[in-house]
């Protein structure tokens, strides 16, 4: 059997850091997950790579205006499987997120799809842009607020 290897030096100090310091393999704390984030129209996107994790292991709250995303992913090995590279992170994934006051916390919605978890933040009404009316000897018009 031929197998094609790369030795990286700086990888397998990390592997065995994290061996040592977070036993098995797993990190000694929660590992981020990547994440992006954009406006579009009068909500923020957030979307957060979680390939491998099972959608029951995702956990999002909100308290204080502050969101919380937390996720599982454990090791795929069956028992008494000789392991042989183990590379792709297992563990607690964690991420925190301060939203401003002019997001609206209460209607977040959350979607979960092929490793991407997406949060859609509505921008709450009283933070939209609006018109304001001006009176005065002529006419009235309207401005942009």
């Amino acid at each position: 059997m031929v197998m094609l290897m790369r030795t990286d030096p700086f990888r397998e100090l990390d592997r065995l850091t994290q061996q040592f310091f977070g036993g098995n393999g797993t990190p000694a704390r929660p590992a981020a997950m990547p994440m992006d984030a954009f406006r579009s129209g009068h909500e923020y996107v957030v979307q957060f790579d979680l390939p491998g994790v099972a959608p029951d292991s995702i956990d999002l709250d909100v308290e204080r205006n502050v969101l919380t995303v937390k996720a599982e992913r454990n090791p795929a090995f069956p028992e008494g499987a000789e392991v042989q590279v183990a590379e792709r992170p297992r563990g607690t994934f964690s991420r925190q997120l301060f939203l401003g006051e002019a997001l609206d916390t209460e209607h977040i919605t959350a979607h979960y799809e092929a490793g991407v978890l997406t949060l859609r933040v509505p921008v709450a009404e009283q933070a939209k842009p609006r018109k304001i009316a001006i009176s005065g000897s002529s006419e009235p018009r309207q401005i942009d607020a």
